[in-house]
């Protein structure tokens, strides 16, 4: 035998020693925490190639959320049970999926130190976003959250008056109603420029006034003070790239091309520029100790942020994250609800009579305010159930930061803990949780917002996340889209659905919006 086949063989046997000792490690372990292993679901192929395969079709065809509710109801023929937790093969290893409250509460808060978002997401979203609150682990993290919580208390988000201005220029947007008082819009693409405009005006100070943009009304935007630029088109691009790469992070390279790094430039040279003013009016103002005449009196995201940090990278990148999180939730939102309300009338008329009794008439509104919003109930339960059914964030995922548990999900009945190796991904899918018929009932699939006339929400229902990591702009997302959706139900008597005949598709990048537009018509109150 020569050197180099004994060296080969001396090398074998390690790996072969090292692969066996693991497994004896993490046989111990799992019979220390009382775990046993959770059922597979069945692959396609020993790689599971075929069902990565299969996914990526189901994105392309927009039904994703359909082919996971699939799989889970194979699961549970198989297993003769109702199975929530699962294991999923994937290349050598394995992922663990799991839409259990209890095993979602154990990782999202319980054991919170046990879990982490995972180092993926700074390599896939970081070109765009920097390293910001969703980006963040650790001690990072922890910083971010720290800065950016402040931010948003119930004083910084009540004030209205710079929403009803994107507002306006939304209805605008719409077509003018005909004689009949009908007129017909893809309304999606107008909520998701009117968050956009809203959003950039509270952080940056600066709204990129993409609406009217869209309209080609340059002379108005210009007279708002706004700069004729691309930013809208640039950011939303940069999104669609850097979701592809969350999708595919170990092929991220595939989408590391000329047009994402310009996209992500333009964008930055713009948020760069309104930091850069911040900083200034910040350094100005500690001068001067008082306000400079003609400056502005309504809150902005940015100056505030510049009294906590003066580097311009870190102001830029916790901007950029809160933007994206912001704009897209509030937008699809939007979406979901006015696609529900044009298939369903009679929640639209009833939703209609409490806004007028609540708030007025368009043209004469009243006390519509951030404490109003909320006090109106059924408003309230229209948005809750069209984010259990739709949430923003359908699935998630956290790794293990070191051999750990969840307490349910192994054994013959599902009932004991499952085993969690360091480094594992845990997904957990939240639009499986909010329609599981033993938590909402047979009815678990309808829309039906009386659901929420007597009930309290725990750790069923996740739209916003939830432990350390929960959404820390949940209150002005609702608030933003309680106000929108105010205005519109004032204007607006009666909706239908253009394509009432189509199924619902699902348009996943970084958050869940209707995968259609979403294509409705609408009568112009008389009053």
């Amino acid at each position: 035998m020569g050197l180099s086949t004994l060296l080969l063989v001396l090398v074998g046997l390690a790996l072969f020693a090292r692969i066996v000792s693991e497994k004896w490690r993490h046989s111990q372990n799992a019979k220390r925490l009382g775990c046993q292993p959770a059922p597979m679901a069945p692959a396609k192929d020993p790689l599971a190639i075929g069902d990565i395969l299969e996914i990526i079709q189901a994105d392309k065809d927009k039904v994703v959320p359909e082919l996971l509710e699939s799989r889970t109801n194979i699961m549970r023929a198989n297993a003769g049970r109702y199975v929530s937790t699962f294991r999923l093969k994937r290349g050598l290893g394995e992922n663990l999926l799991t839409f259990d409250p209890e095993n979602l509460q154990a990782m999202l808060a319980k054991q919170f130190k046990d879990f982490s978002v995972g180092g993926e997401r700074l390599g896939c979203m970081g070109p765009l976003l920097g390293k910001g609150i969703f980006i963040n682990d650790g001690a990072e993290w922890a910083h971010s959250r720290t800065m950016l919580r402040p931010q948003f208390t119930r004083e910084q988000i009540s004030d209205l008056r710079l929403e009803e201005r994107h507002v306006q220029n939304a209805m605008r947007a719409i077509p003018v109603p005909g004689s009949n008082g009908w007129t017909e819009v893809d309304i999606q693409s107008i909520y998701f420029r009117l968050t956009l405009d809203s959003a950039t005006e509270l952080l940056f100070g600066e709204s990129c006034y993409s609406q009217l943009a869209a309209m080609g009304d340059t002379e108005d935007r210009m007279a708002s003070g706004g700069k004729v630029t691309d930013f809208g088109k640039n950011f939303d691009r940069a999104q669609w790239y850097m979701a592809q790469r969350l999708r595919l992070p170990r092929m991220k390279f595939l989408y590391d091309c000329k047009e994402f790094r310009t996209c992500c430039q333009e964008v930055h040279r713009f948020v760069d520029e309104c930091v850069a003013k911040a900083l200034h009016d910040q350094k100005k103002k500690q001068q001067q100790q008082q306000p400079e005449e003609g400056a502005s009196e309504h809150y902005i995201f940015v100056h505030a942020m510049a009294e906590t940090t003066k580097d311009p990278i870190e102001l830029r990148s916790q901007l950029l994250n809160v933007l994206l999180a912001g704009r897209d939730t509030t937008a699809a939102l939007l979406s979901w609800t006015t696609l529900l309300l044009s298939r369903h009338p009679e929640v639209f008329r009833k939703l209609r009579e409490a806004i007028i009794a609540d708030f007025g008439t368009y043209e004469n509104p009243q006390n519509i305010t951030f404490a109003t919003l909320k006090a109106c109930t059924y408003l309230q339960q229209v948005m809750n159930e069209t984010l259990r059914l739709f949430p923003p964030l359908p699935t998630n995922a956290r790794y293990a930061t070191k051999d750990t548990s969840l307490p349910r999900g192994g054994g013959p009945d599902g009932q004991s803990p499952v085993y969690i190796k360091k480094g594992q991904a845990v997904l957990y899918n939240v639009h499986m949780l909010h329609r599981r018929e033993d938590v909402w009932g047979k009815d678990s699939g309808e829309f039906k917002p009386e659901r929420w006339e007597a009930r309290r929400s725990g750790w069923e229902y996740l739209p916003f996340n939830g432990g350390p990591r929960i959404c820390i702009g949940q209150q002005f997302a609702l608030t933003e889209a309680g106000y929108v959706l105010v205005r519109m139900l004032q204007r607006f008597d009666e909706i239908e659905d253009v394509h009432a005949d189509q199924r619902i598709r699902w348009g996943l990048t970084l958050v869940s919006a209707p995968g259609d537009t979403v294509t409705v018509r609408l009568h112009e109150a008389s009053r």
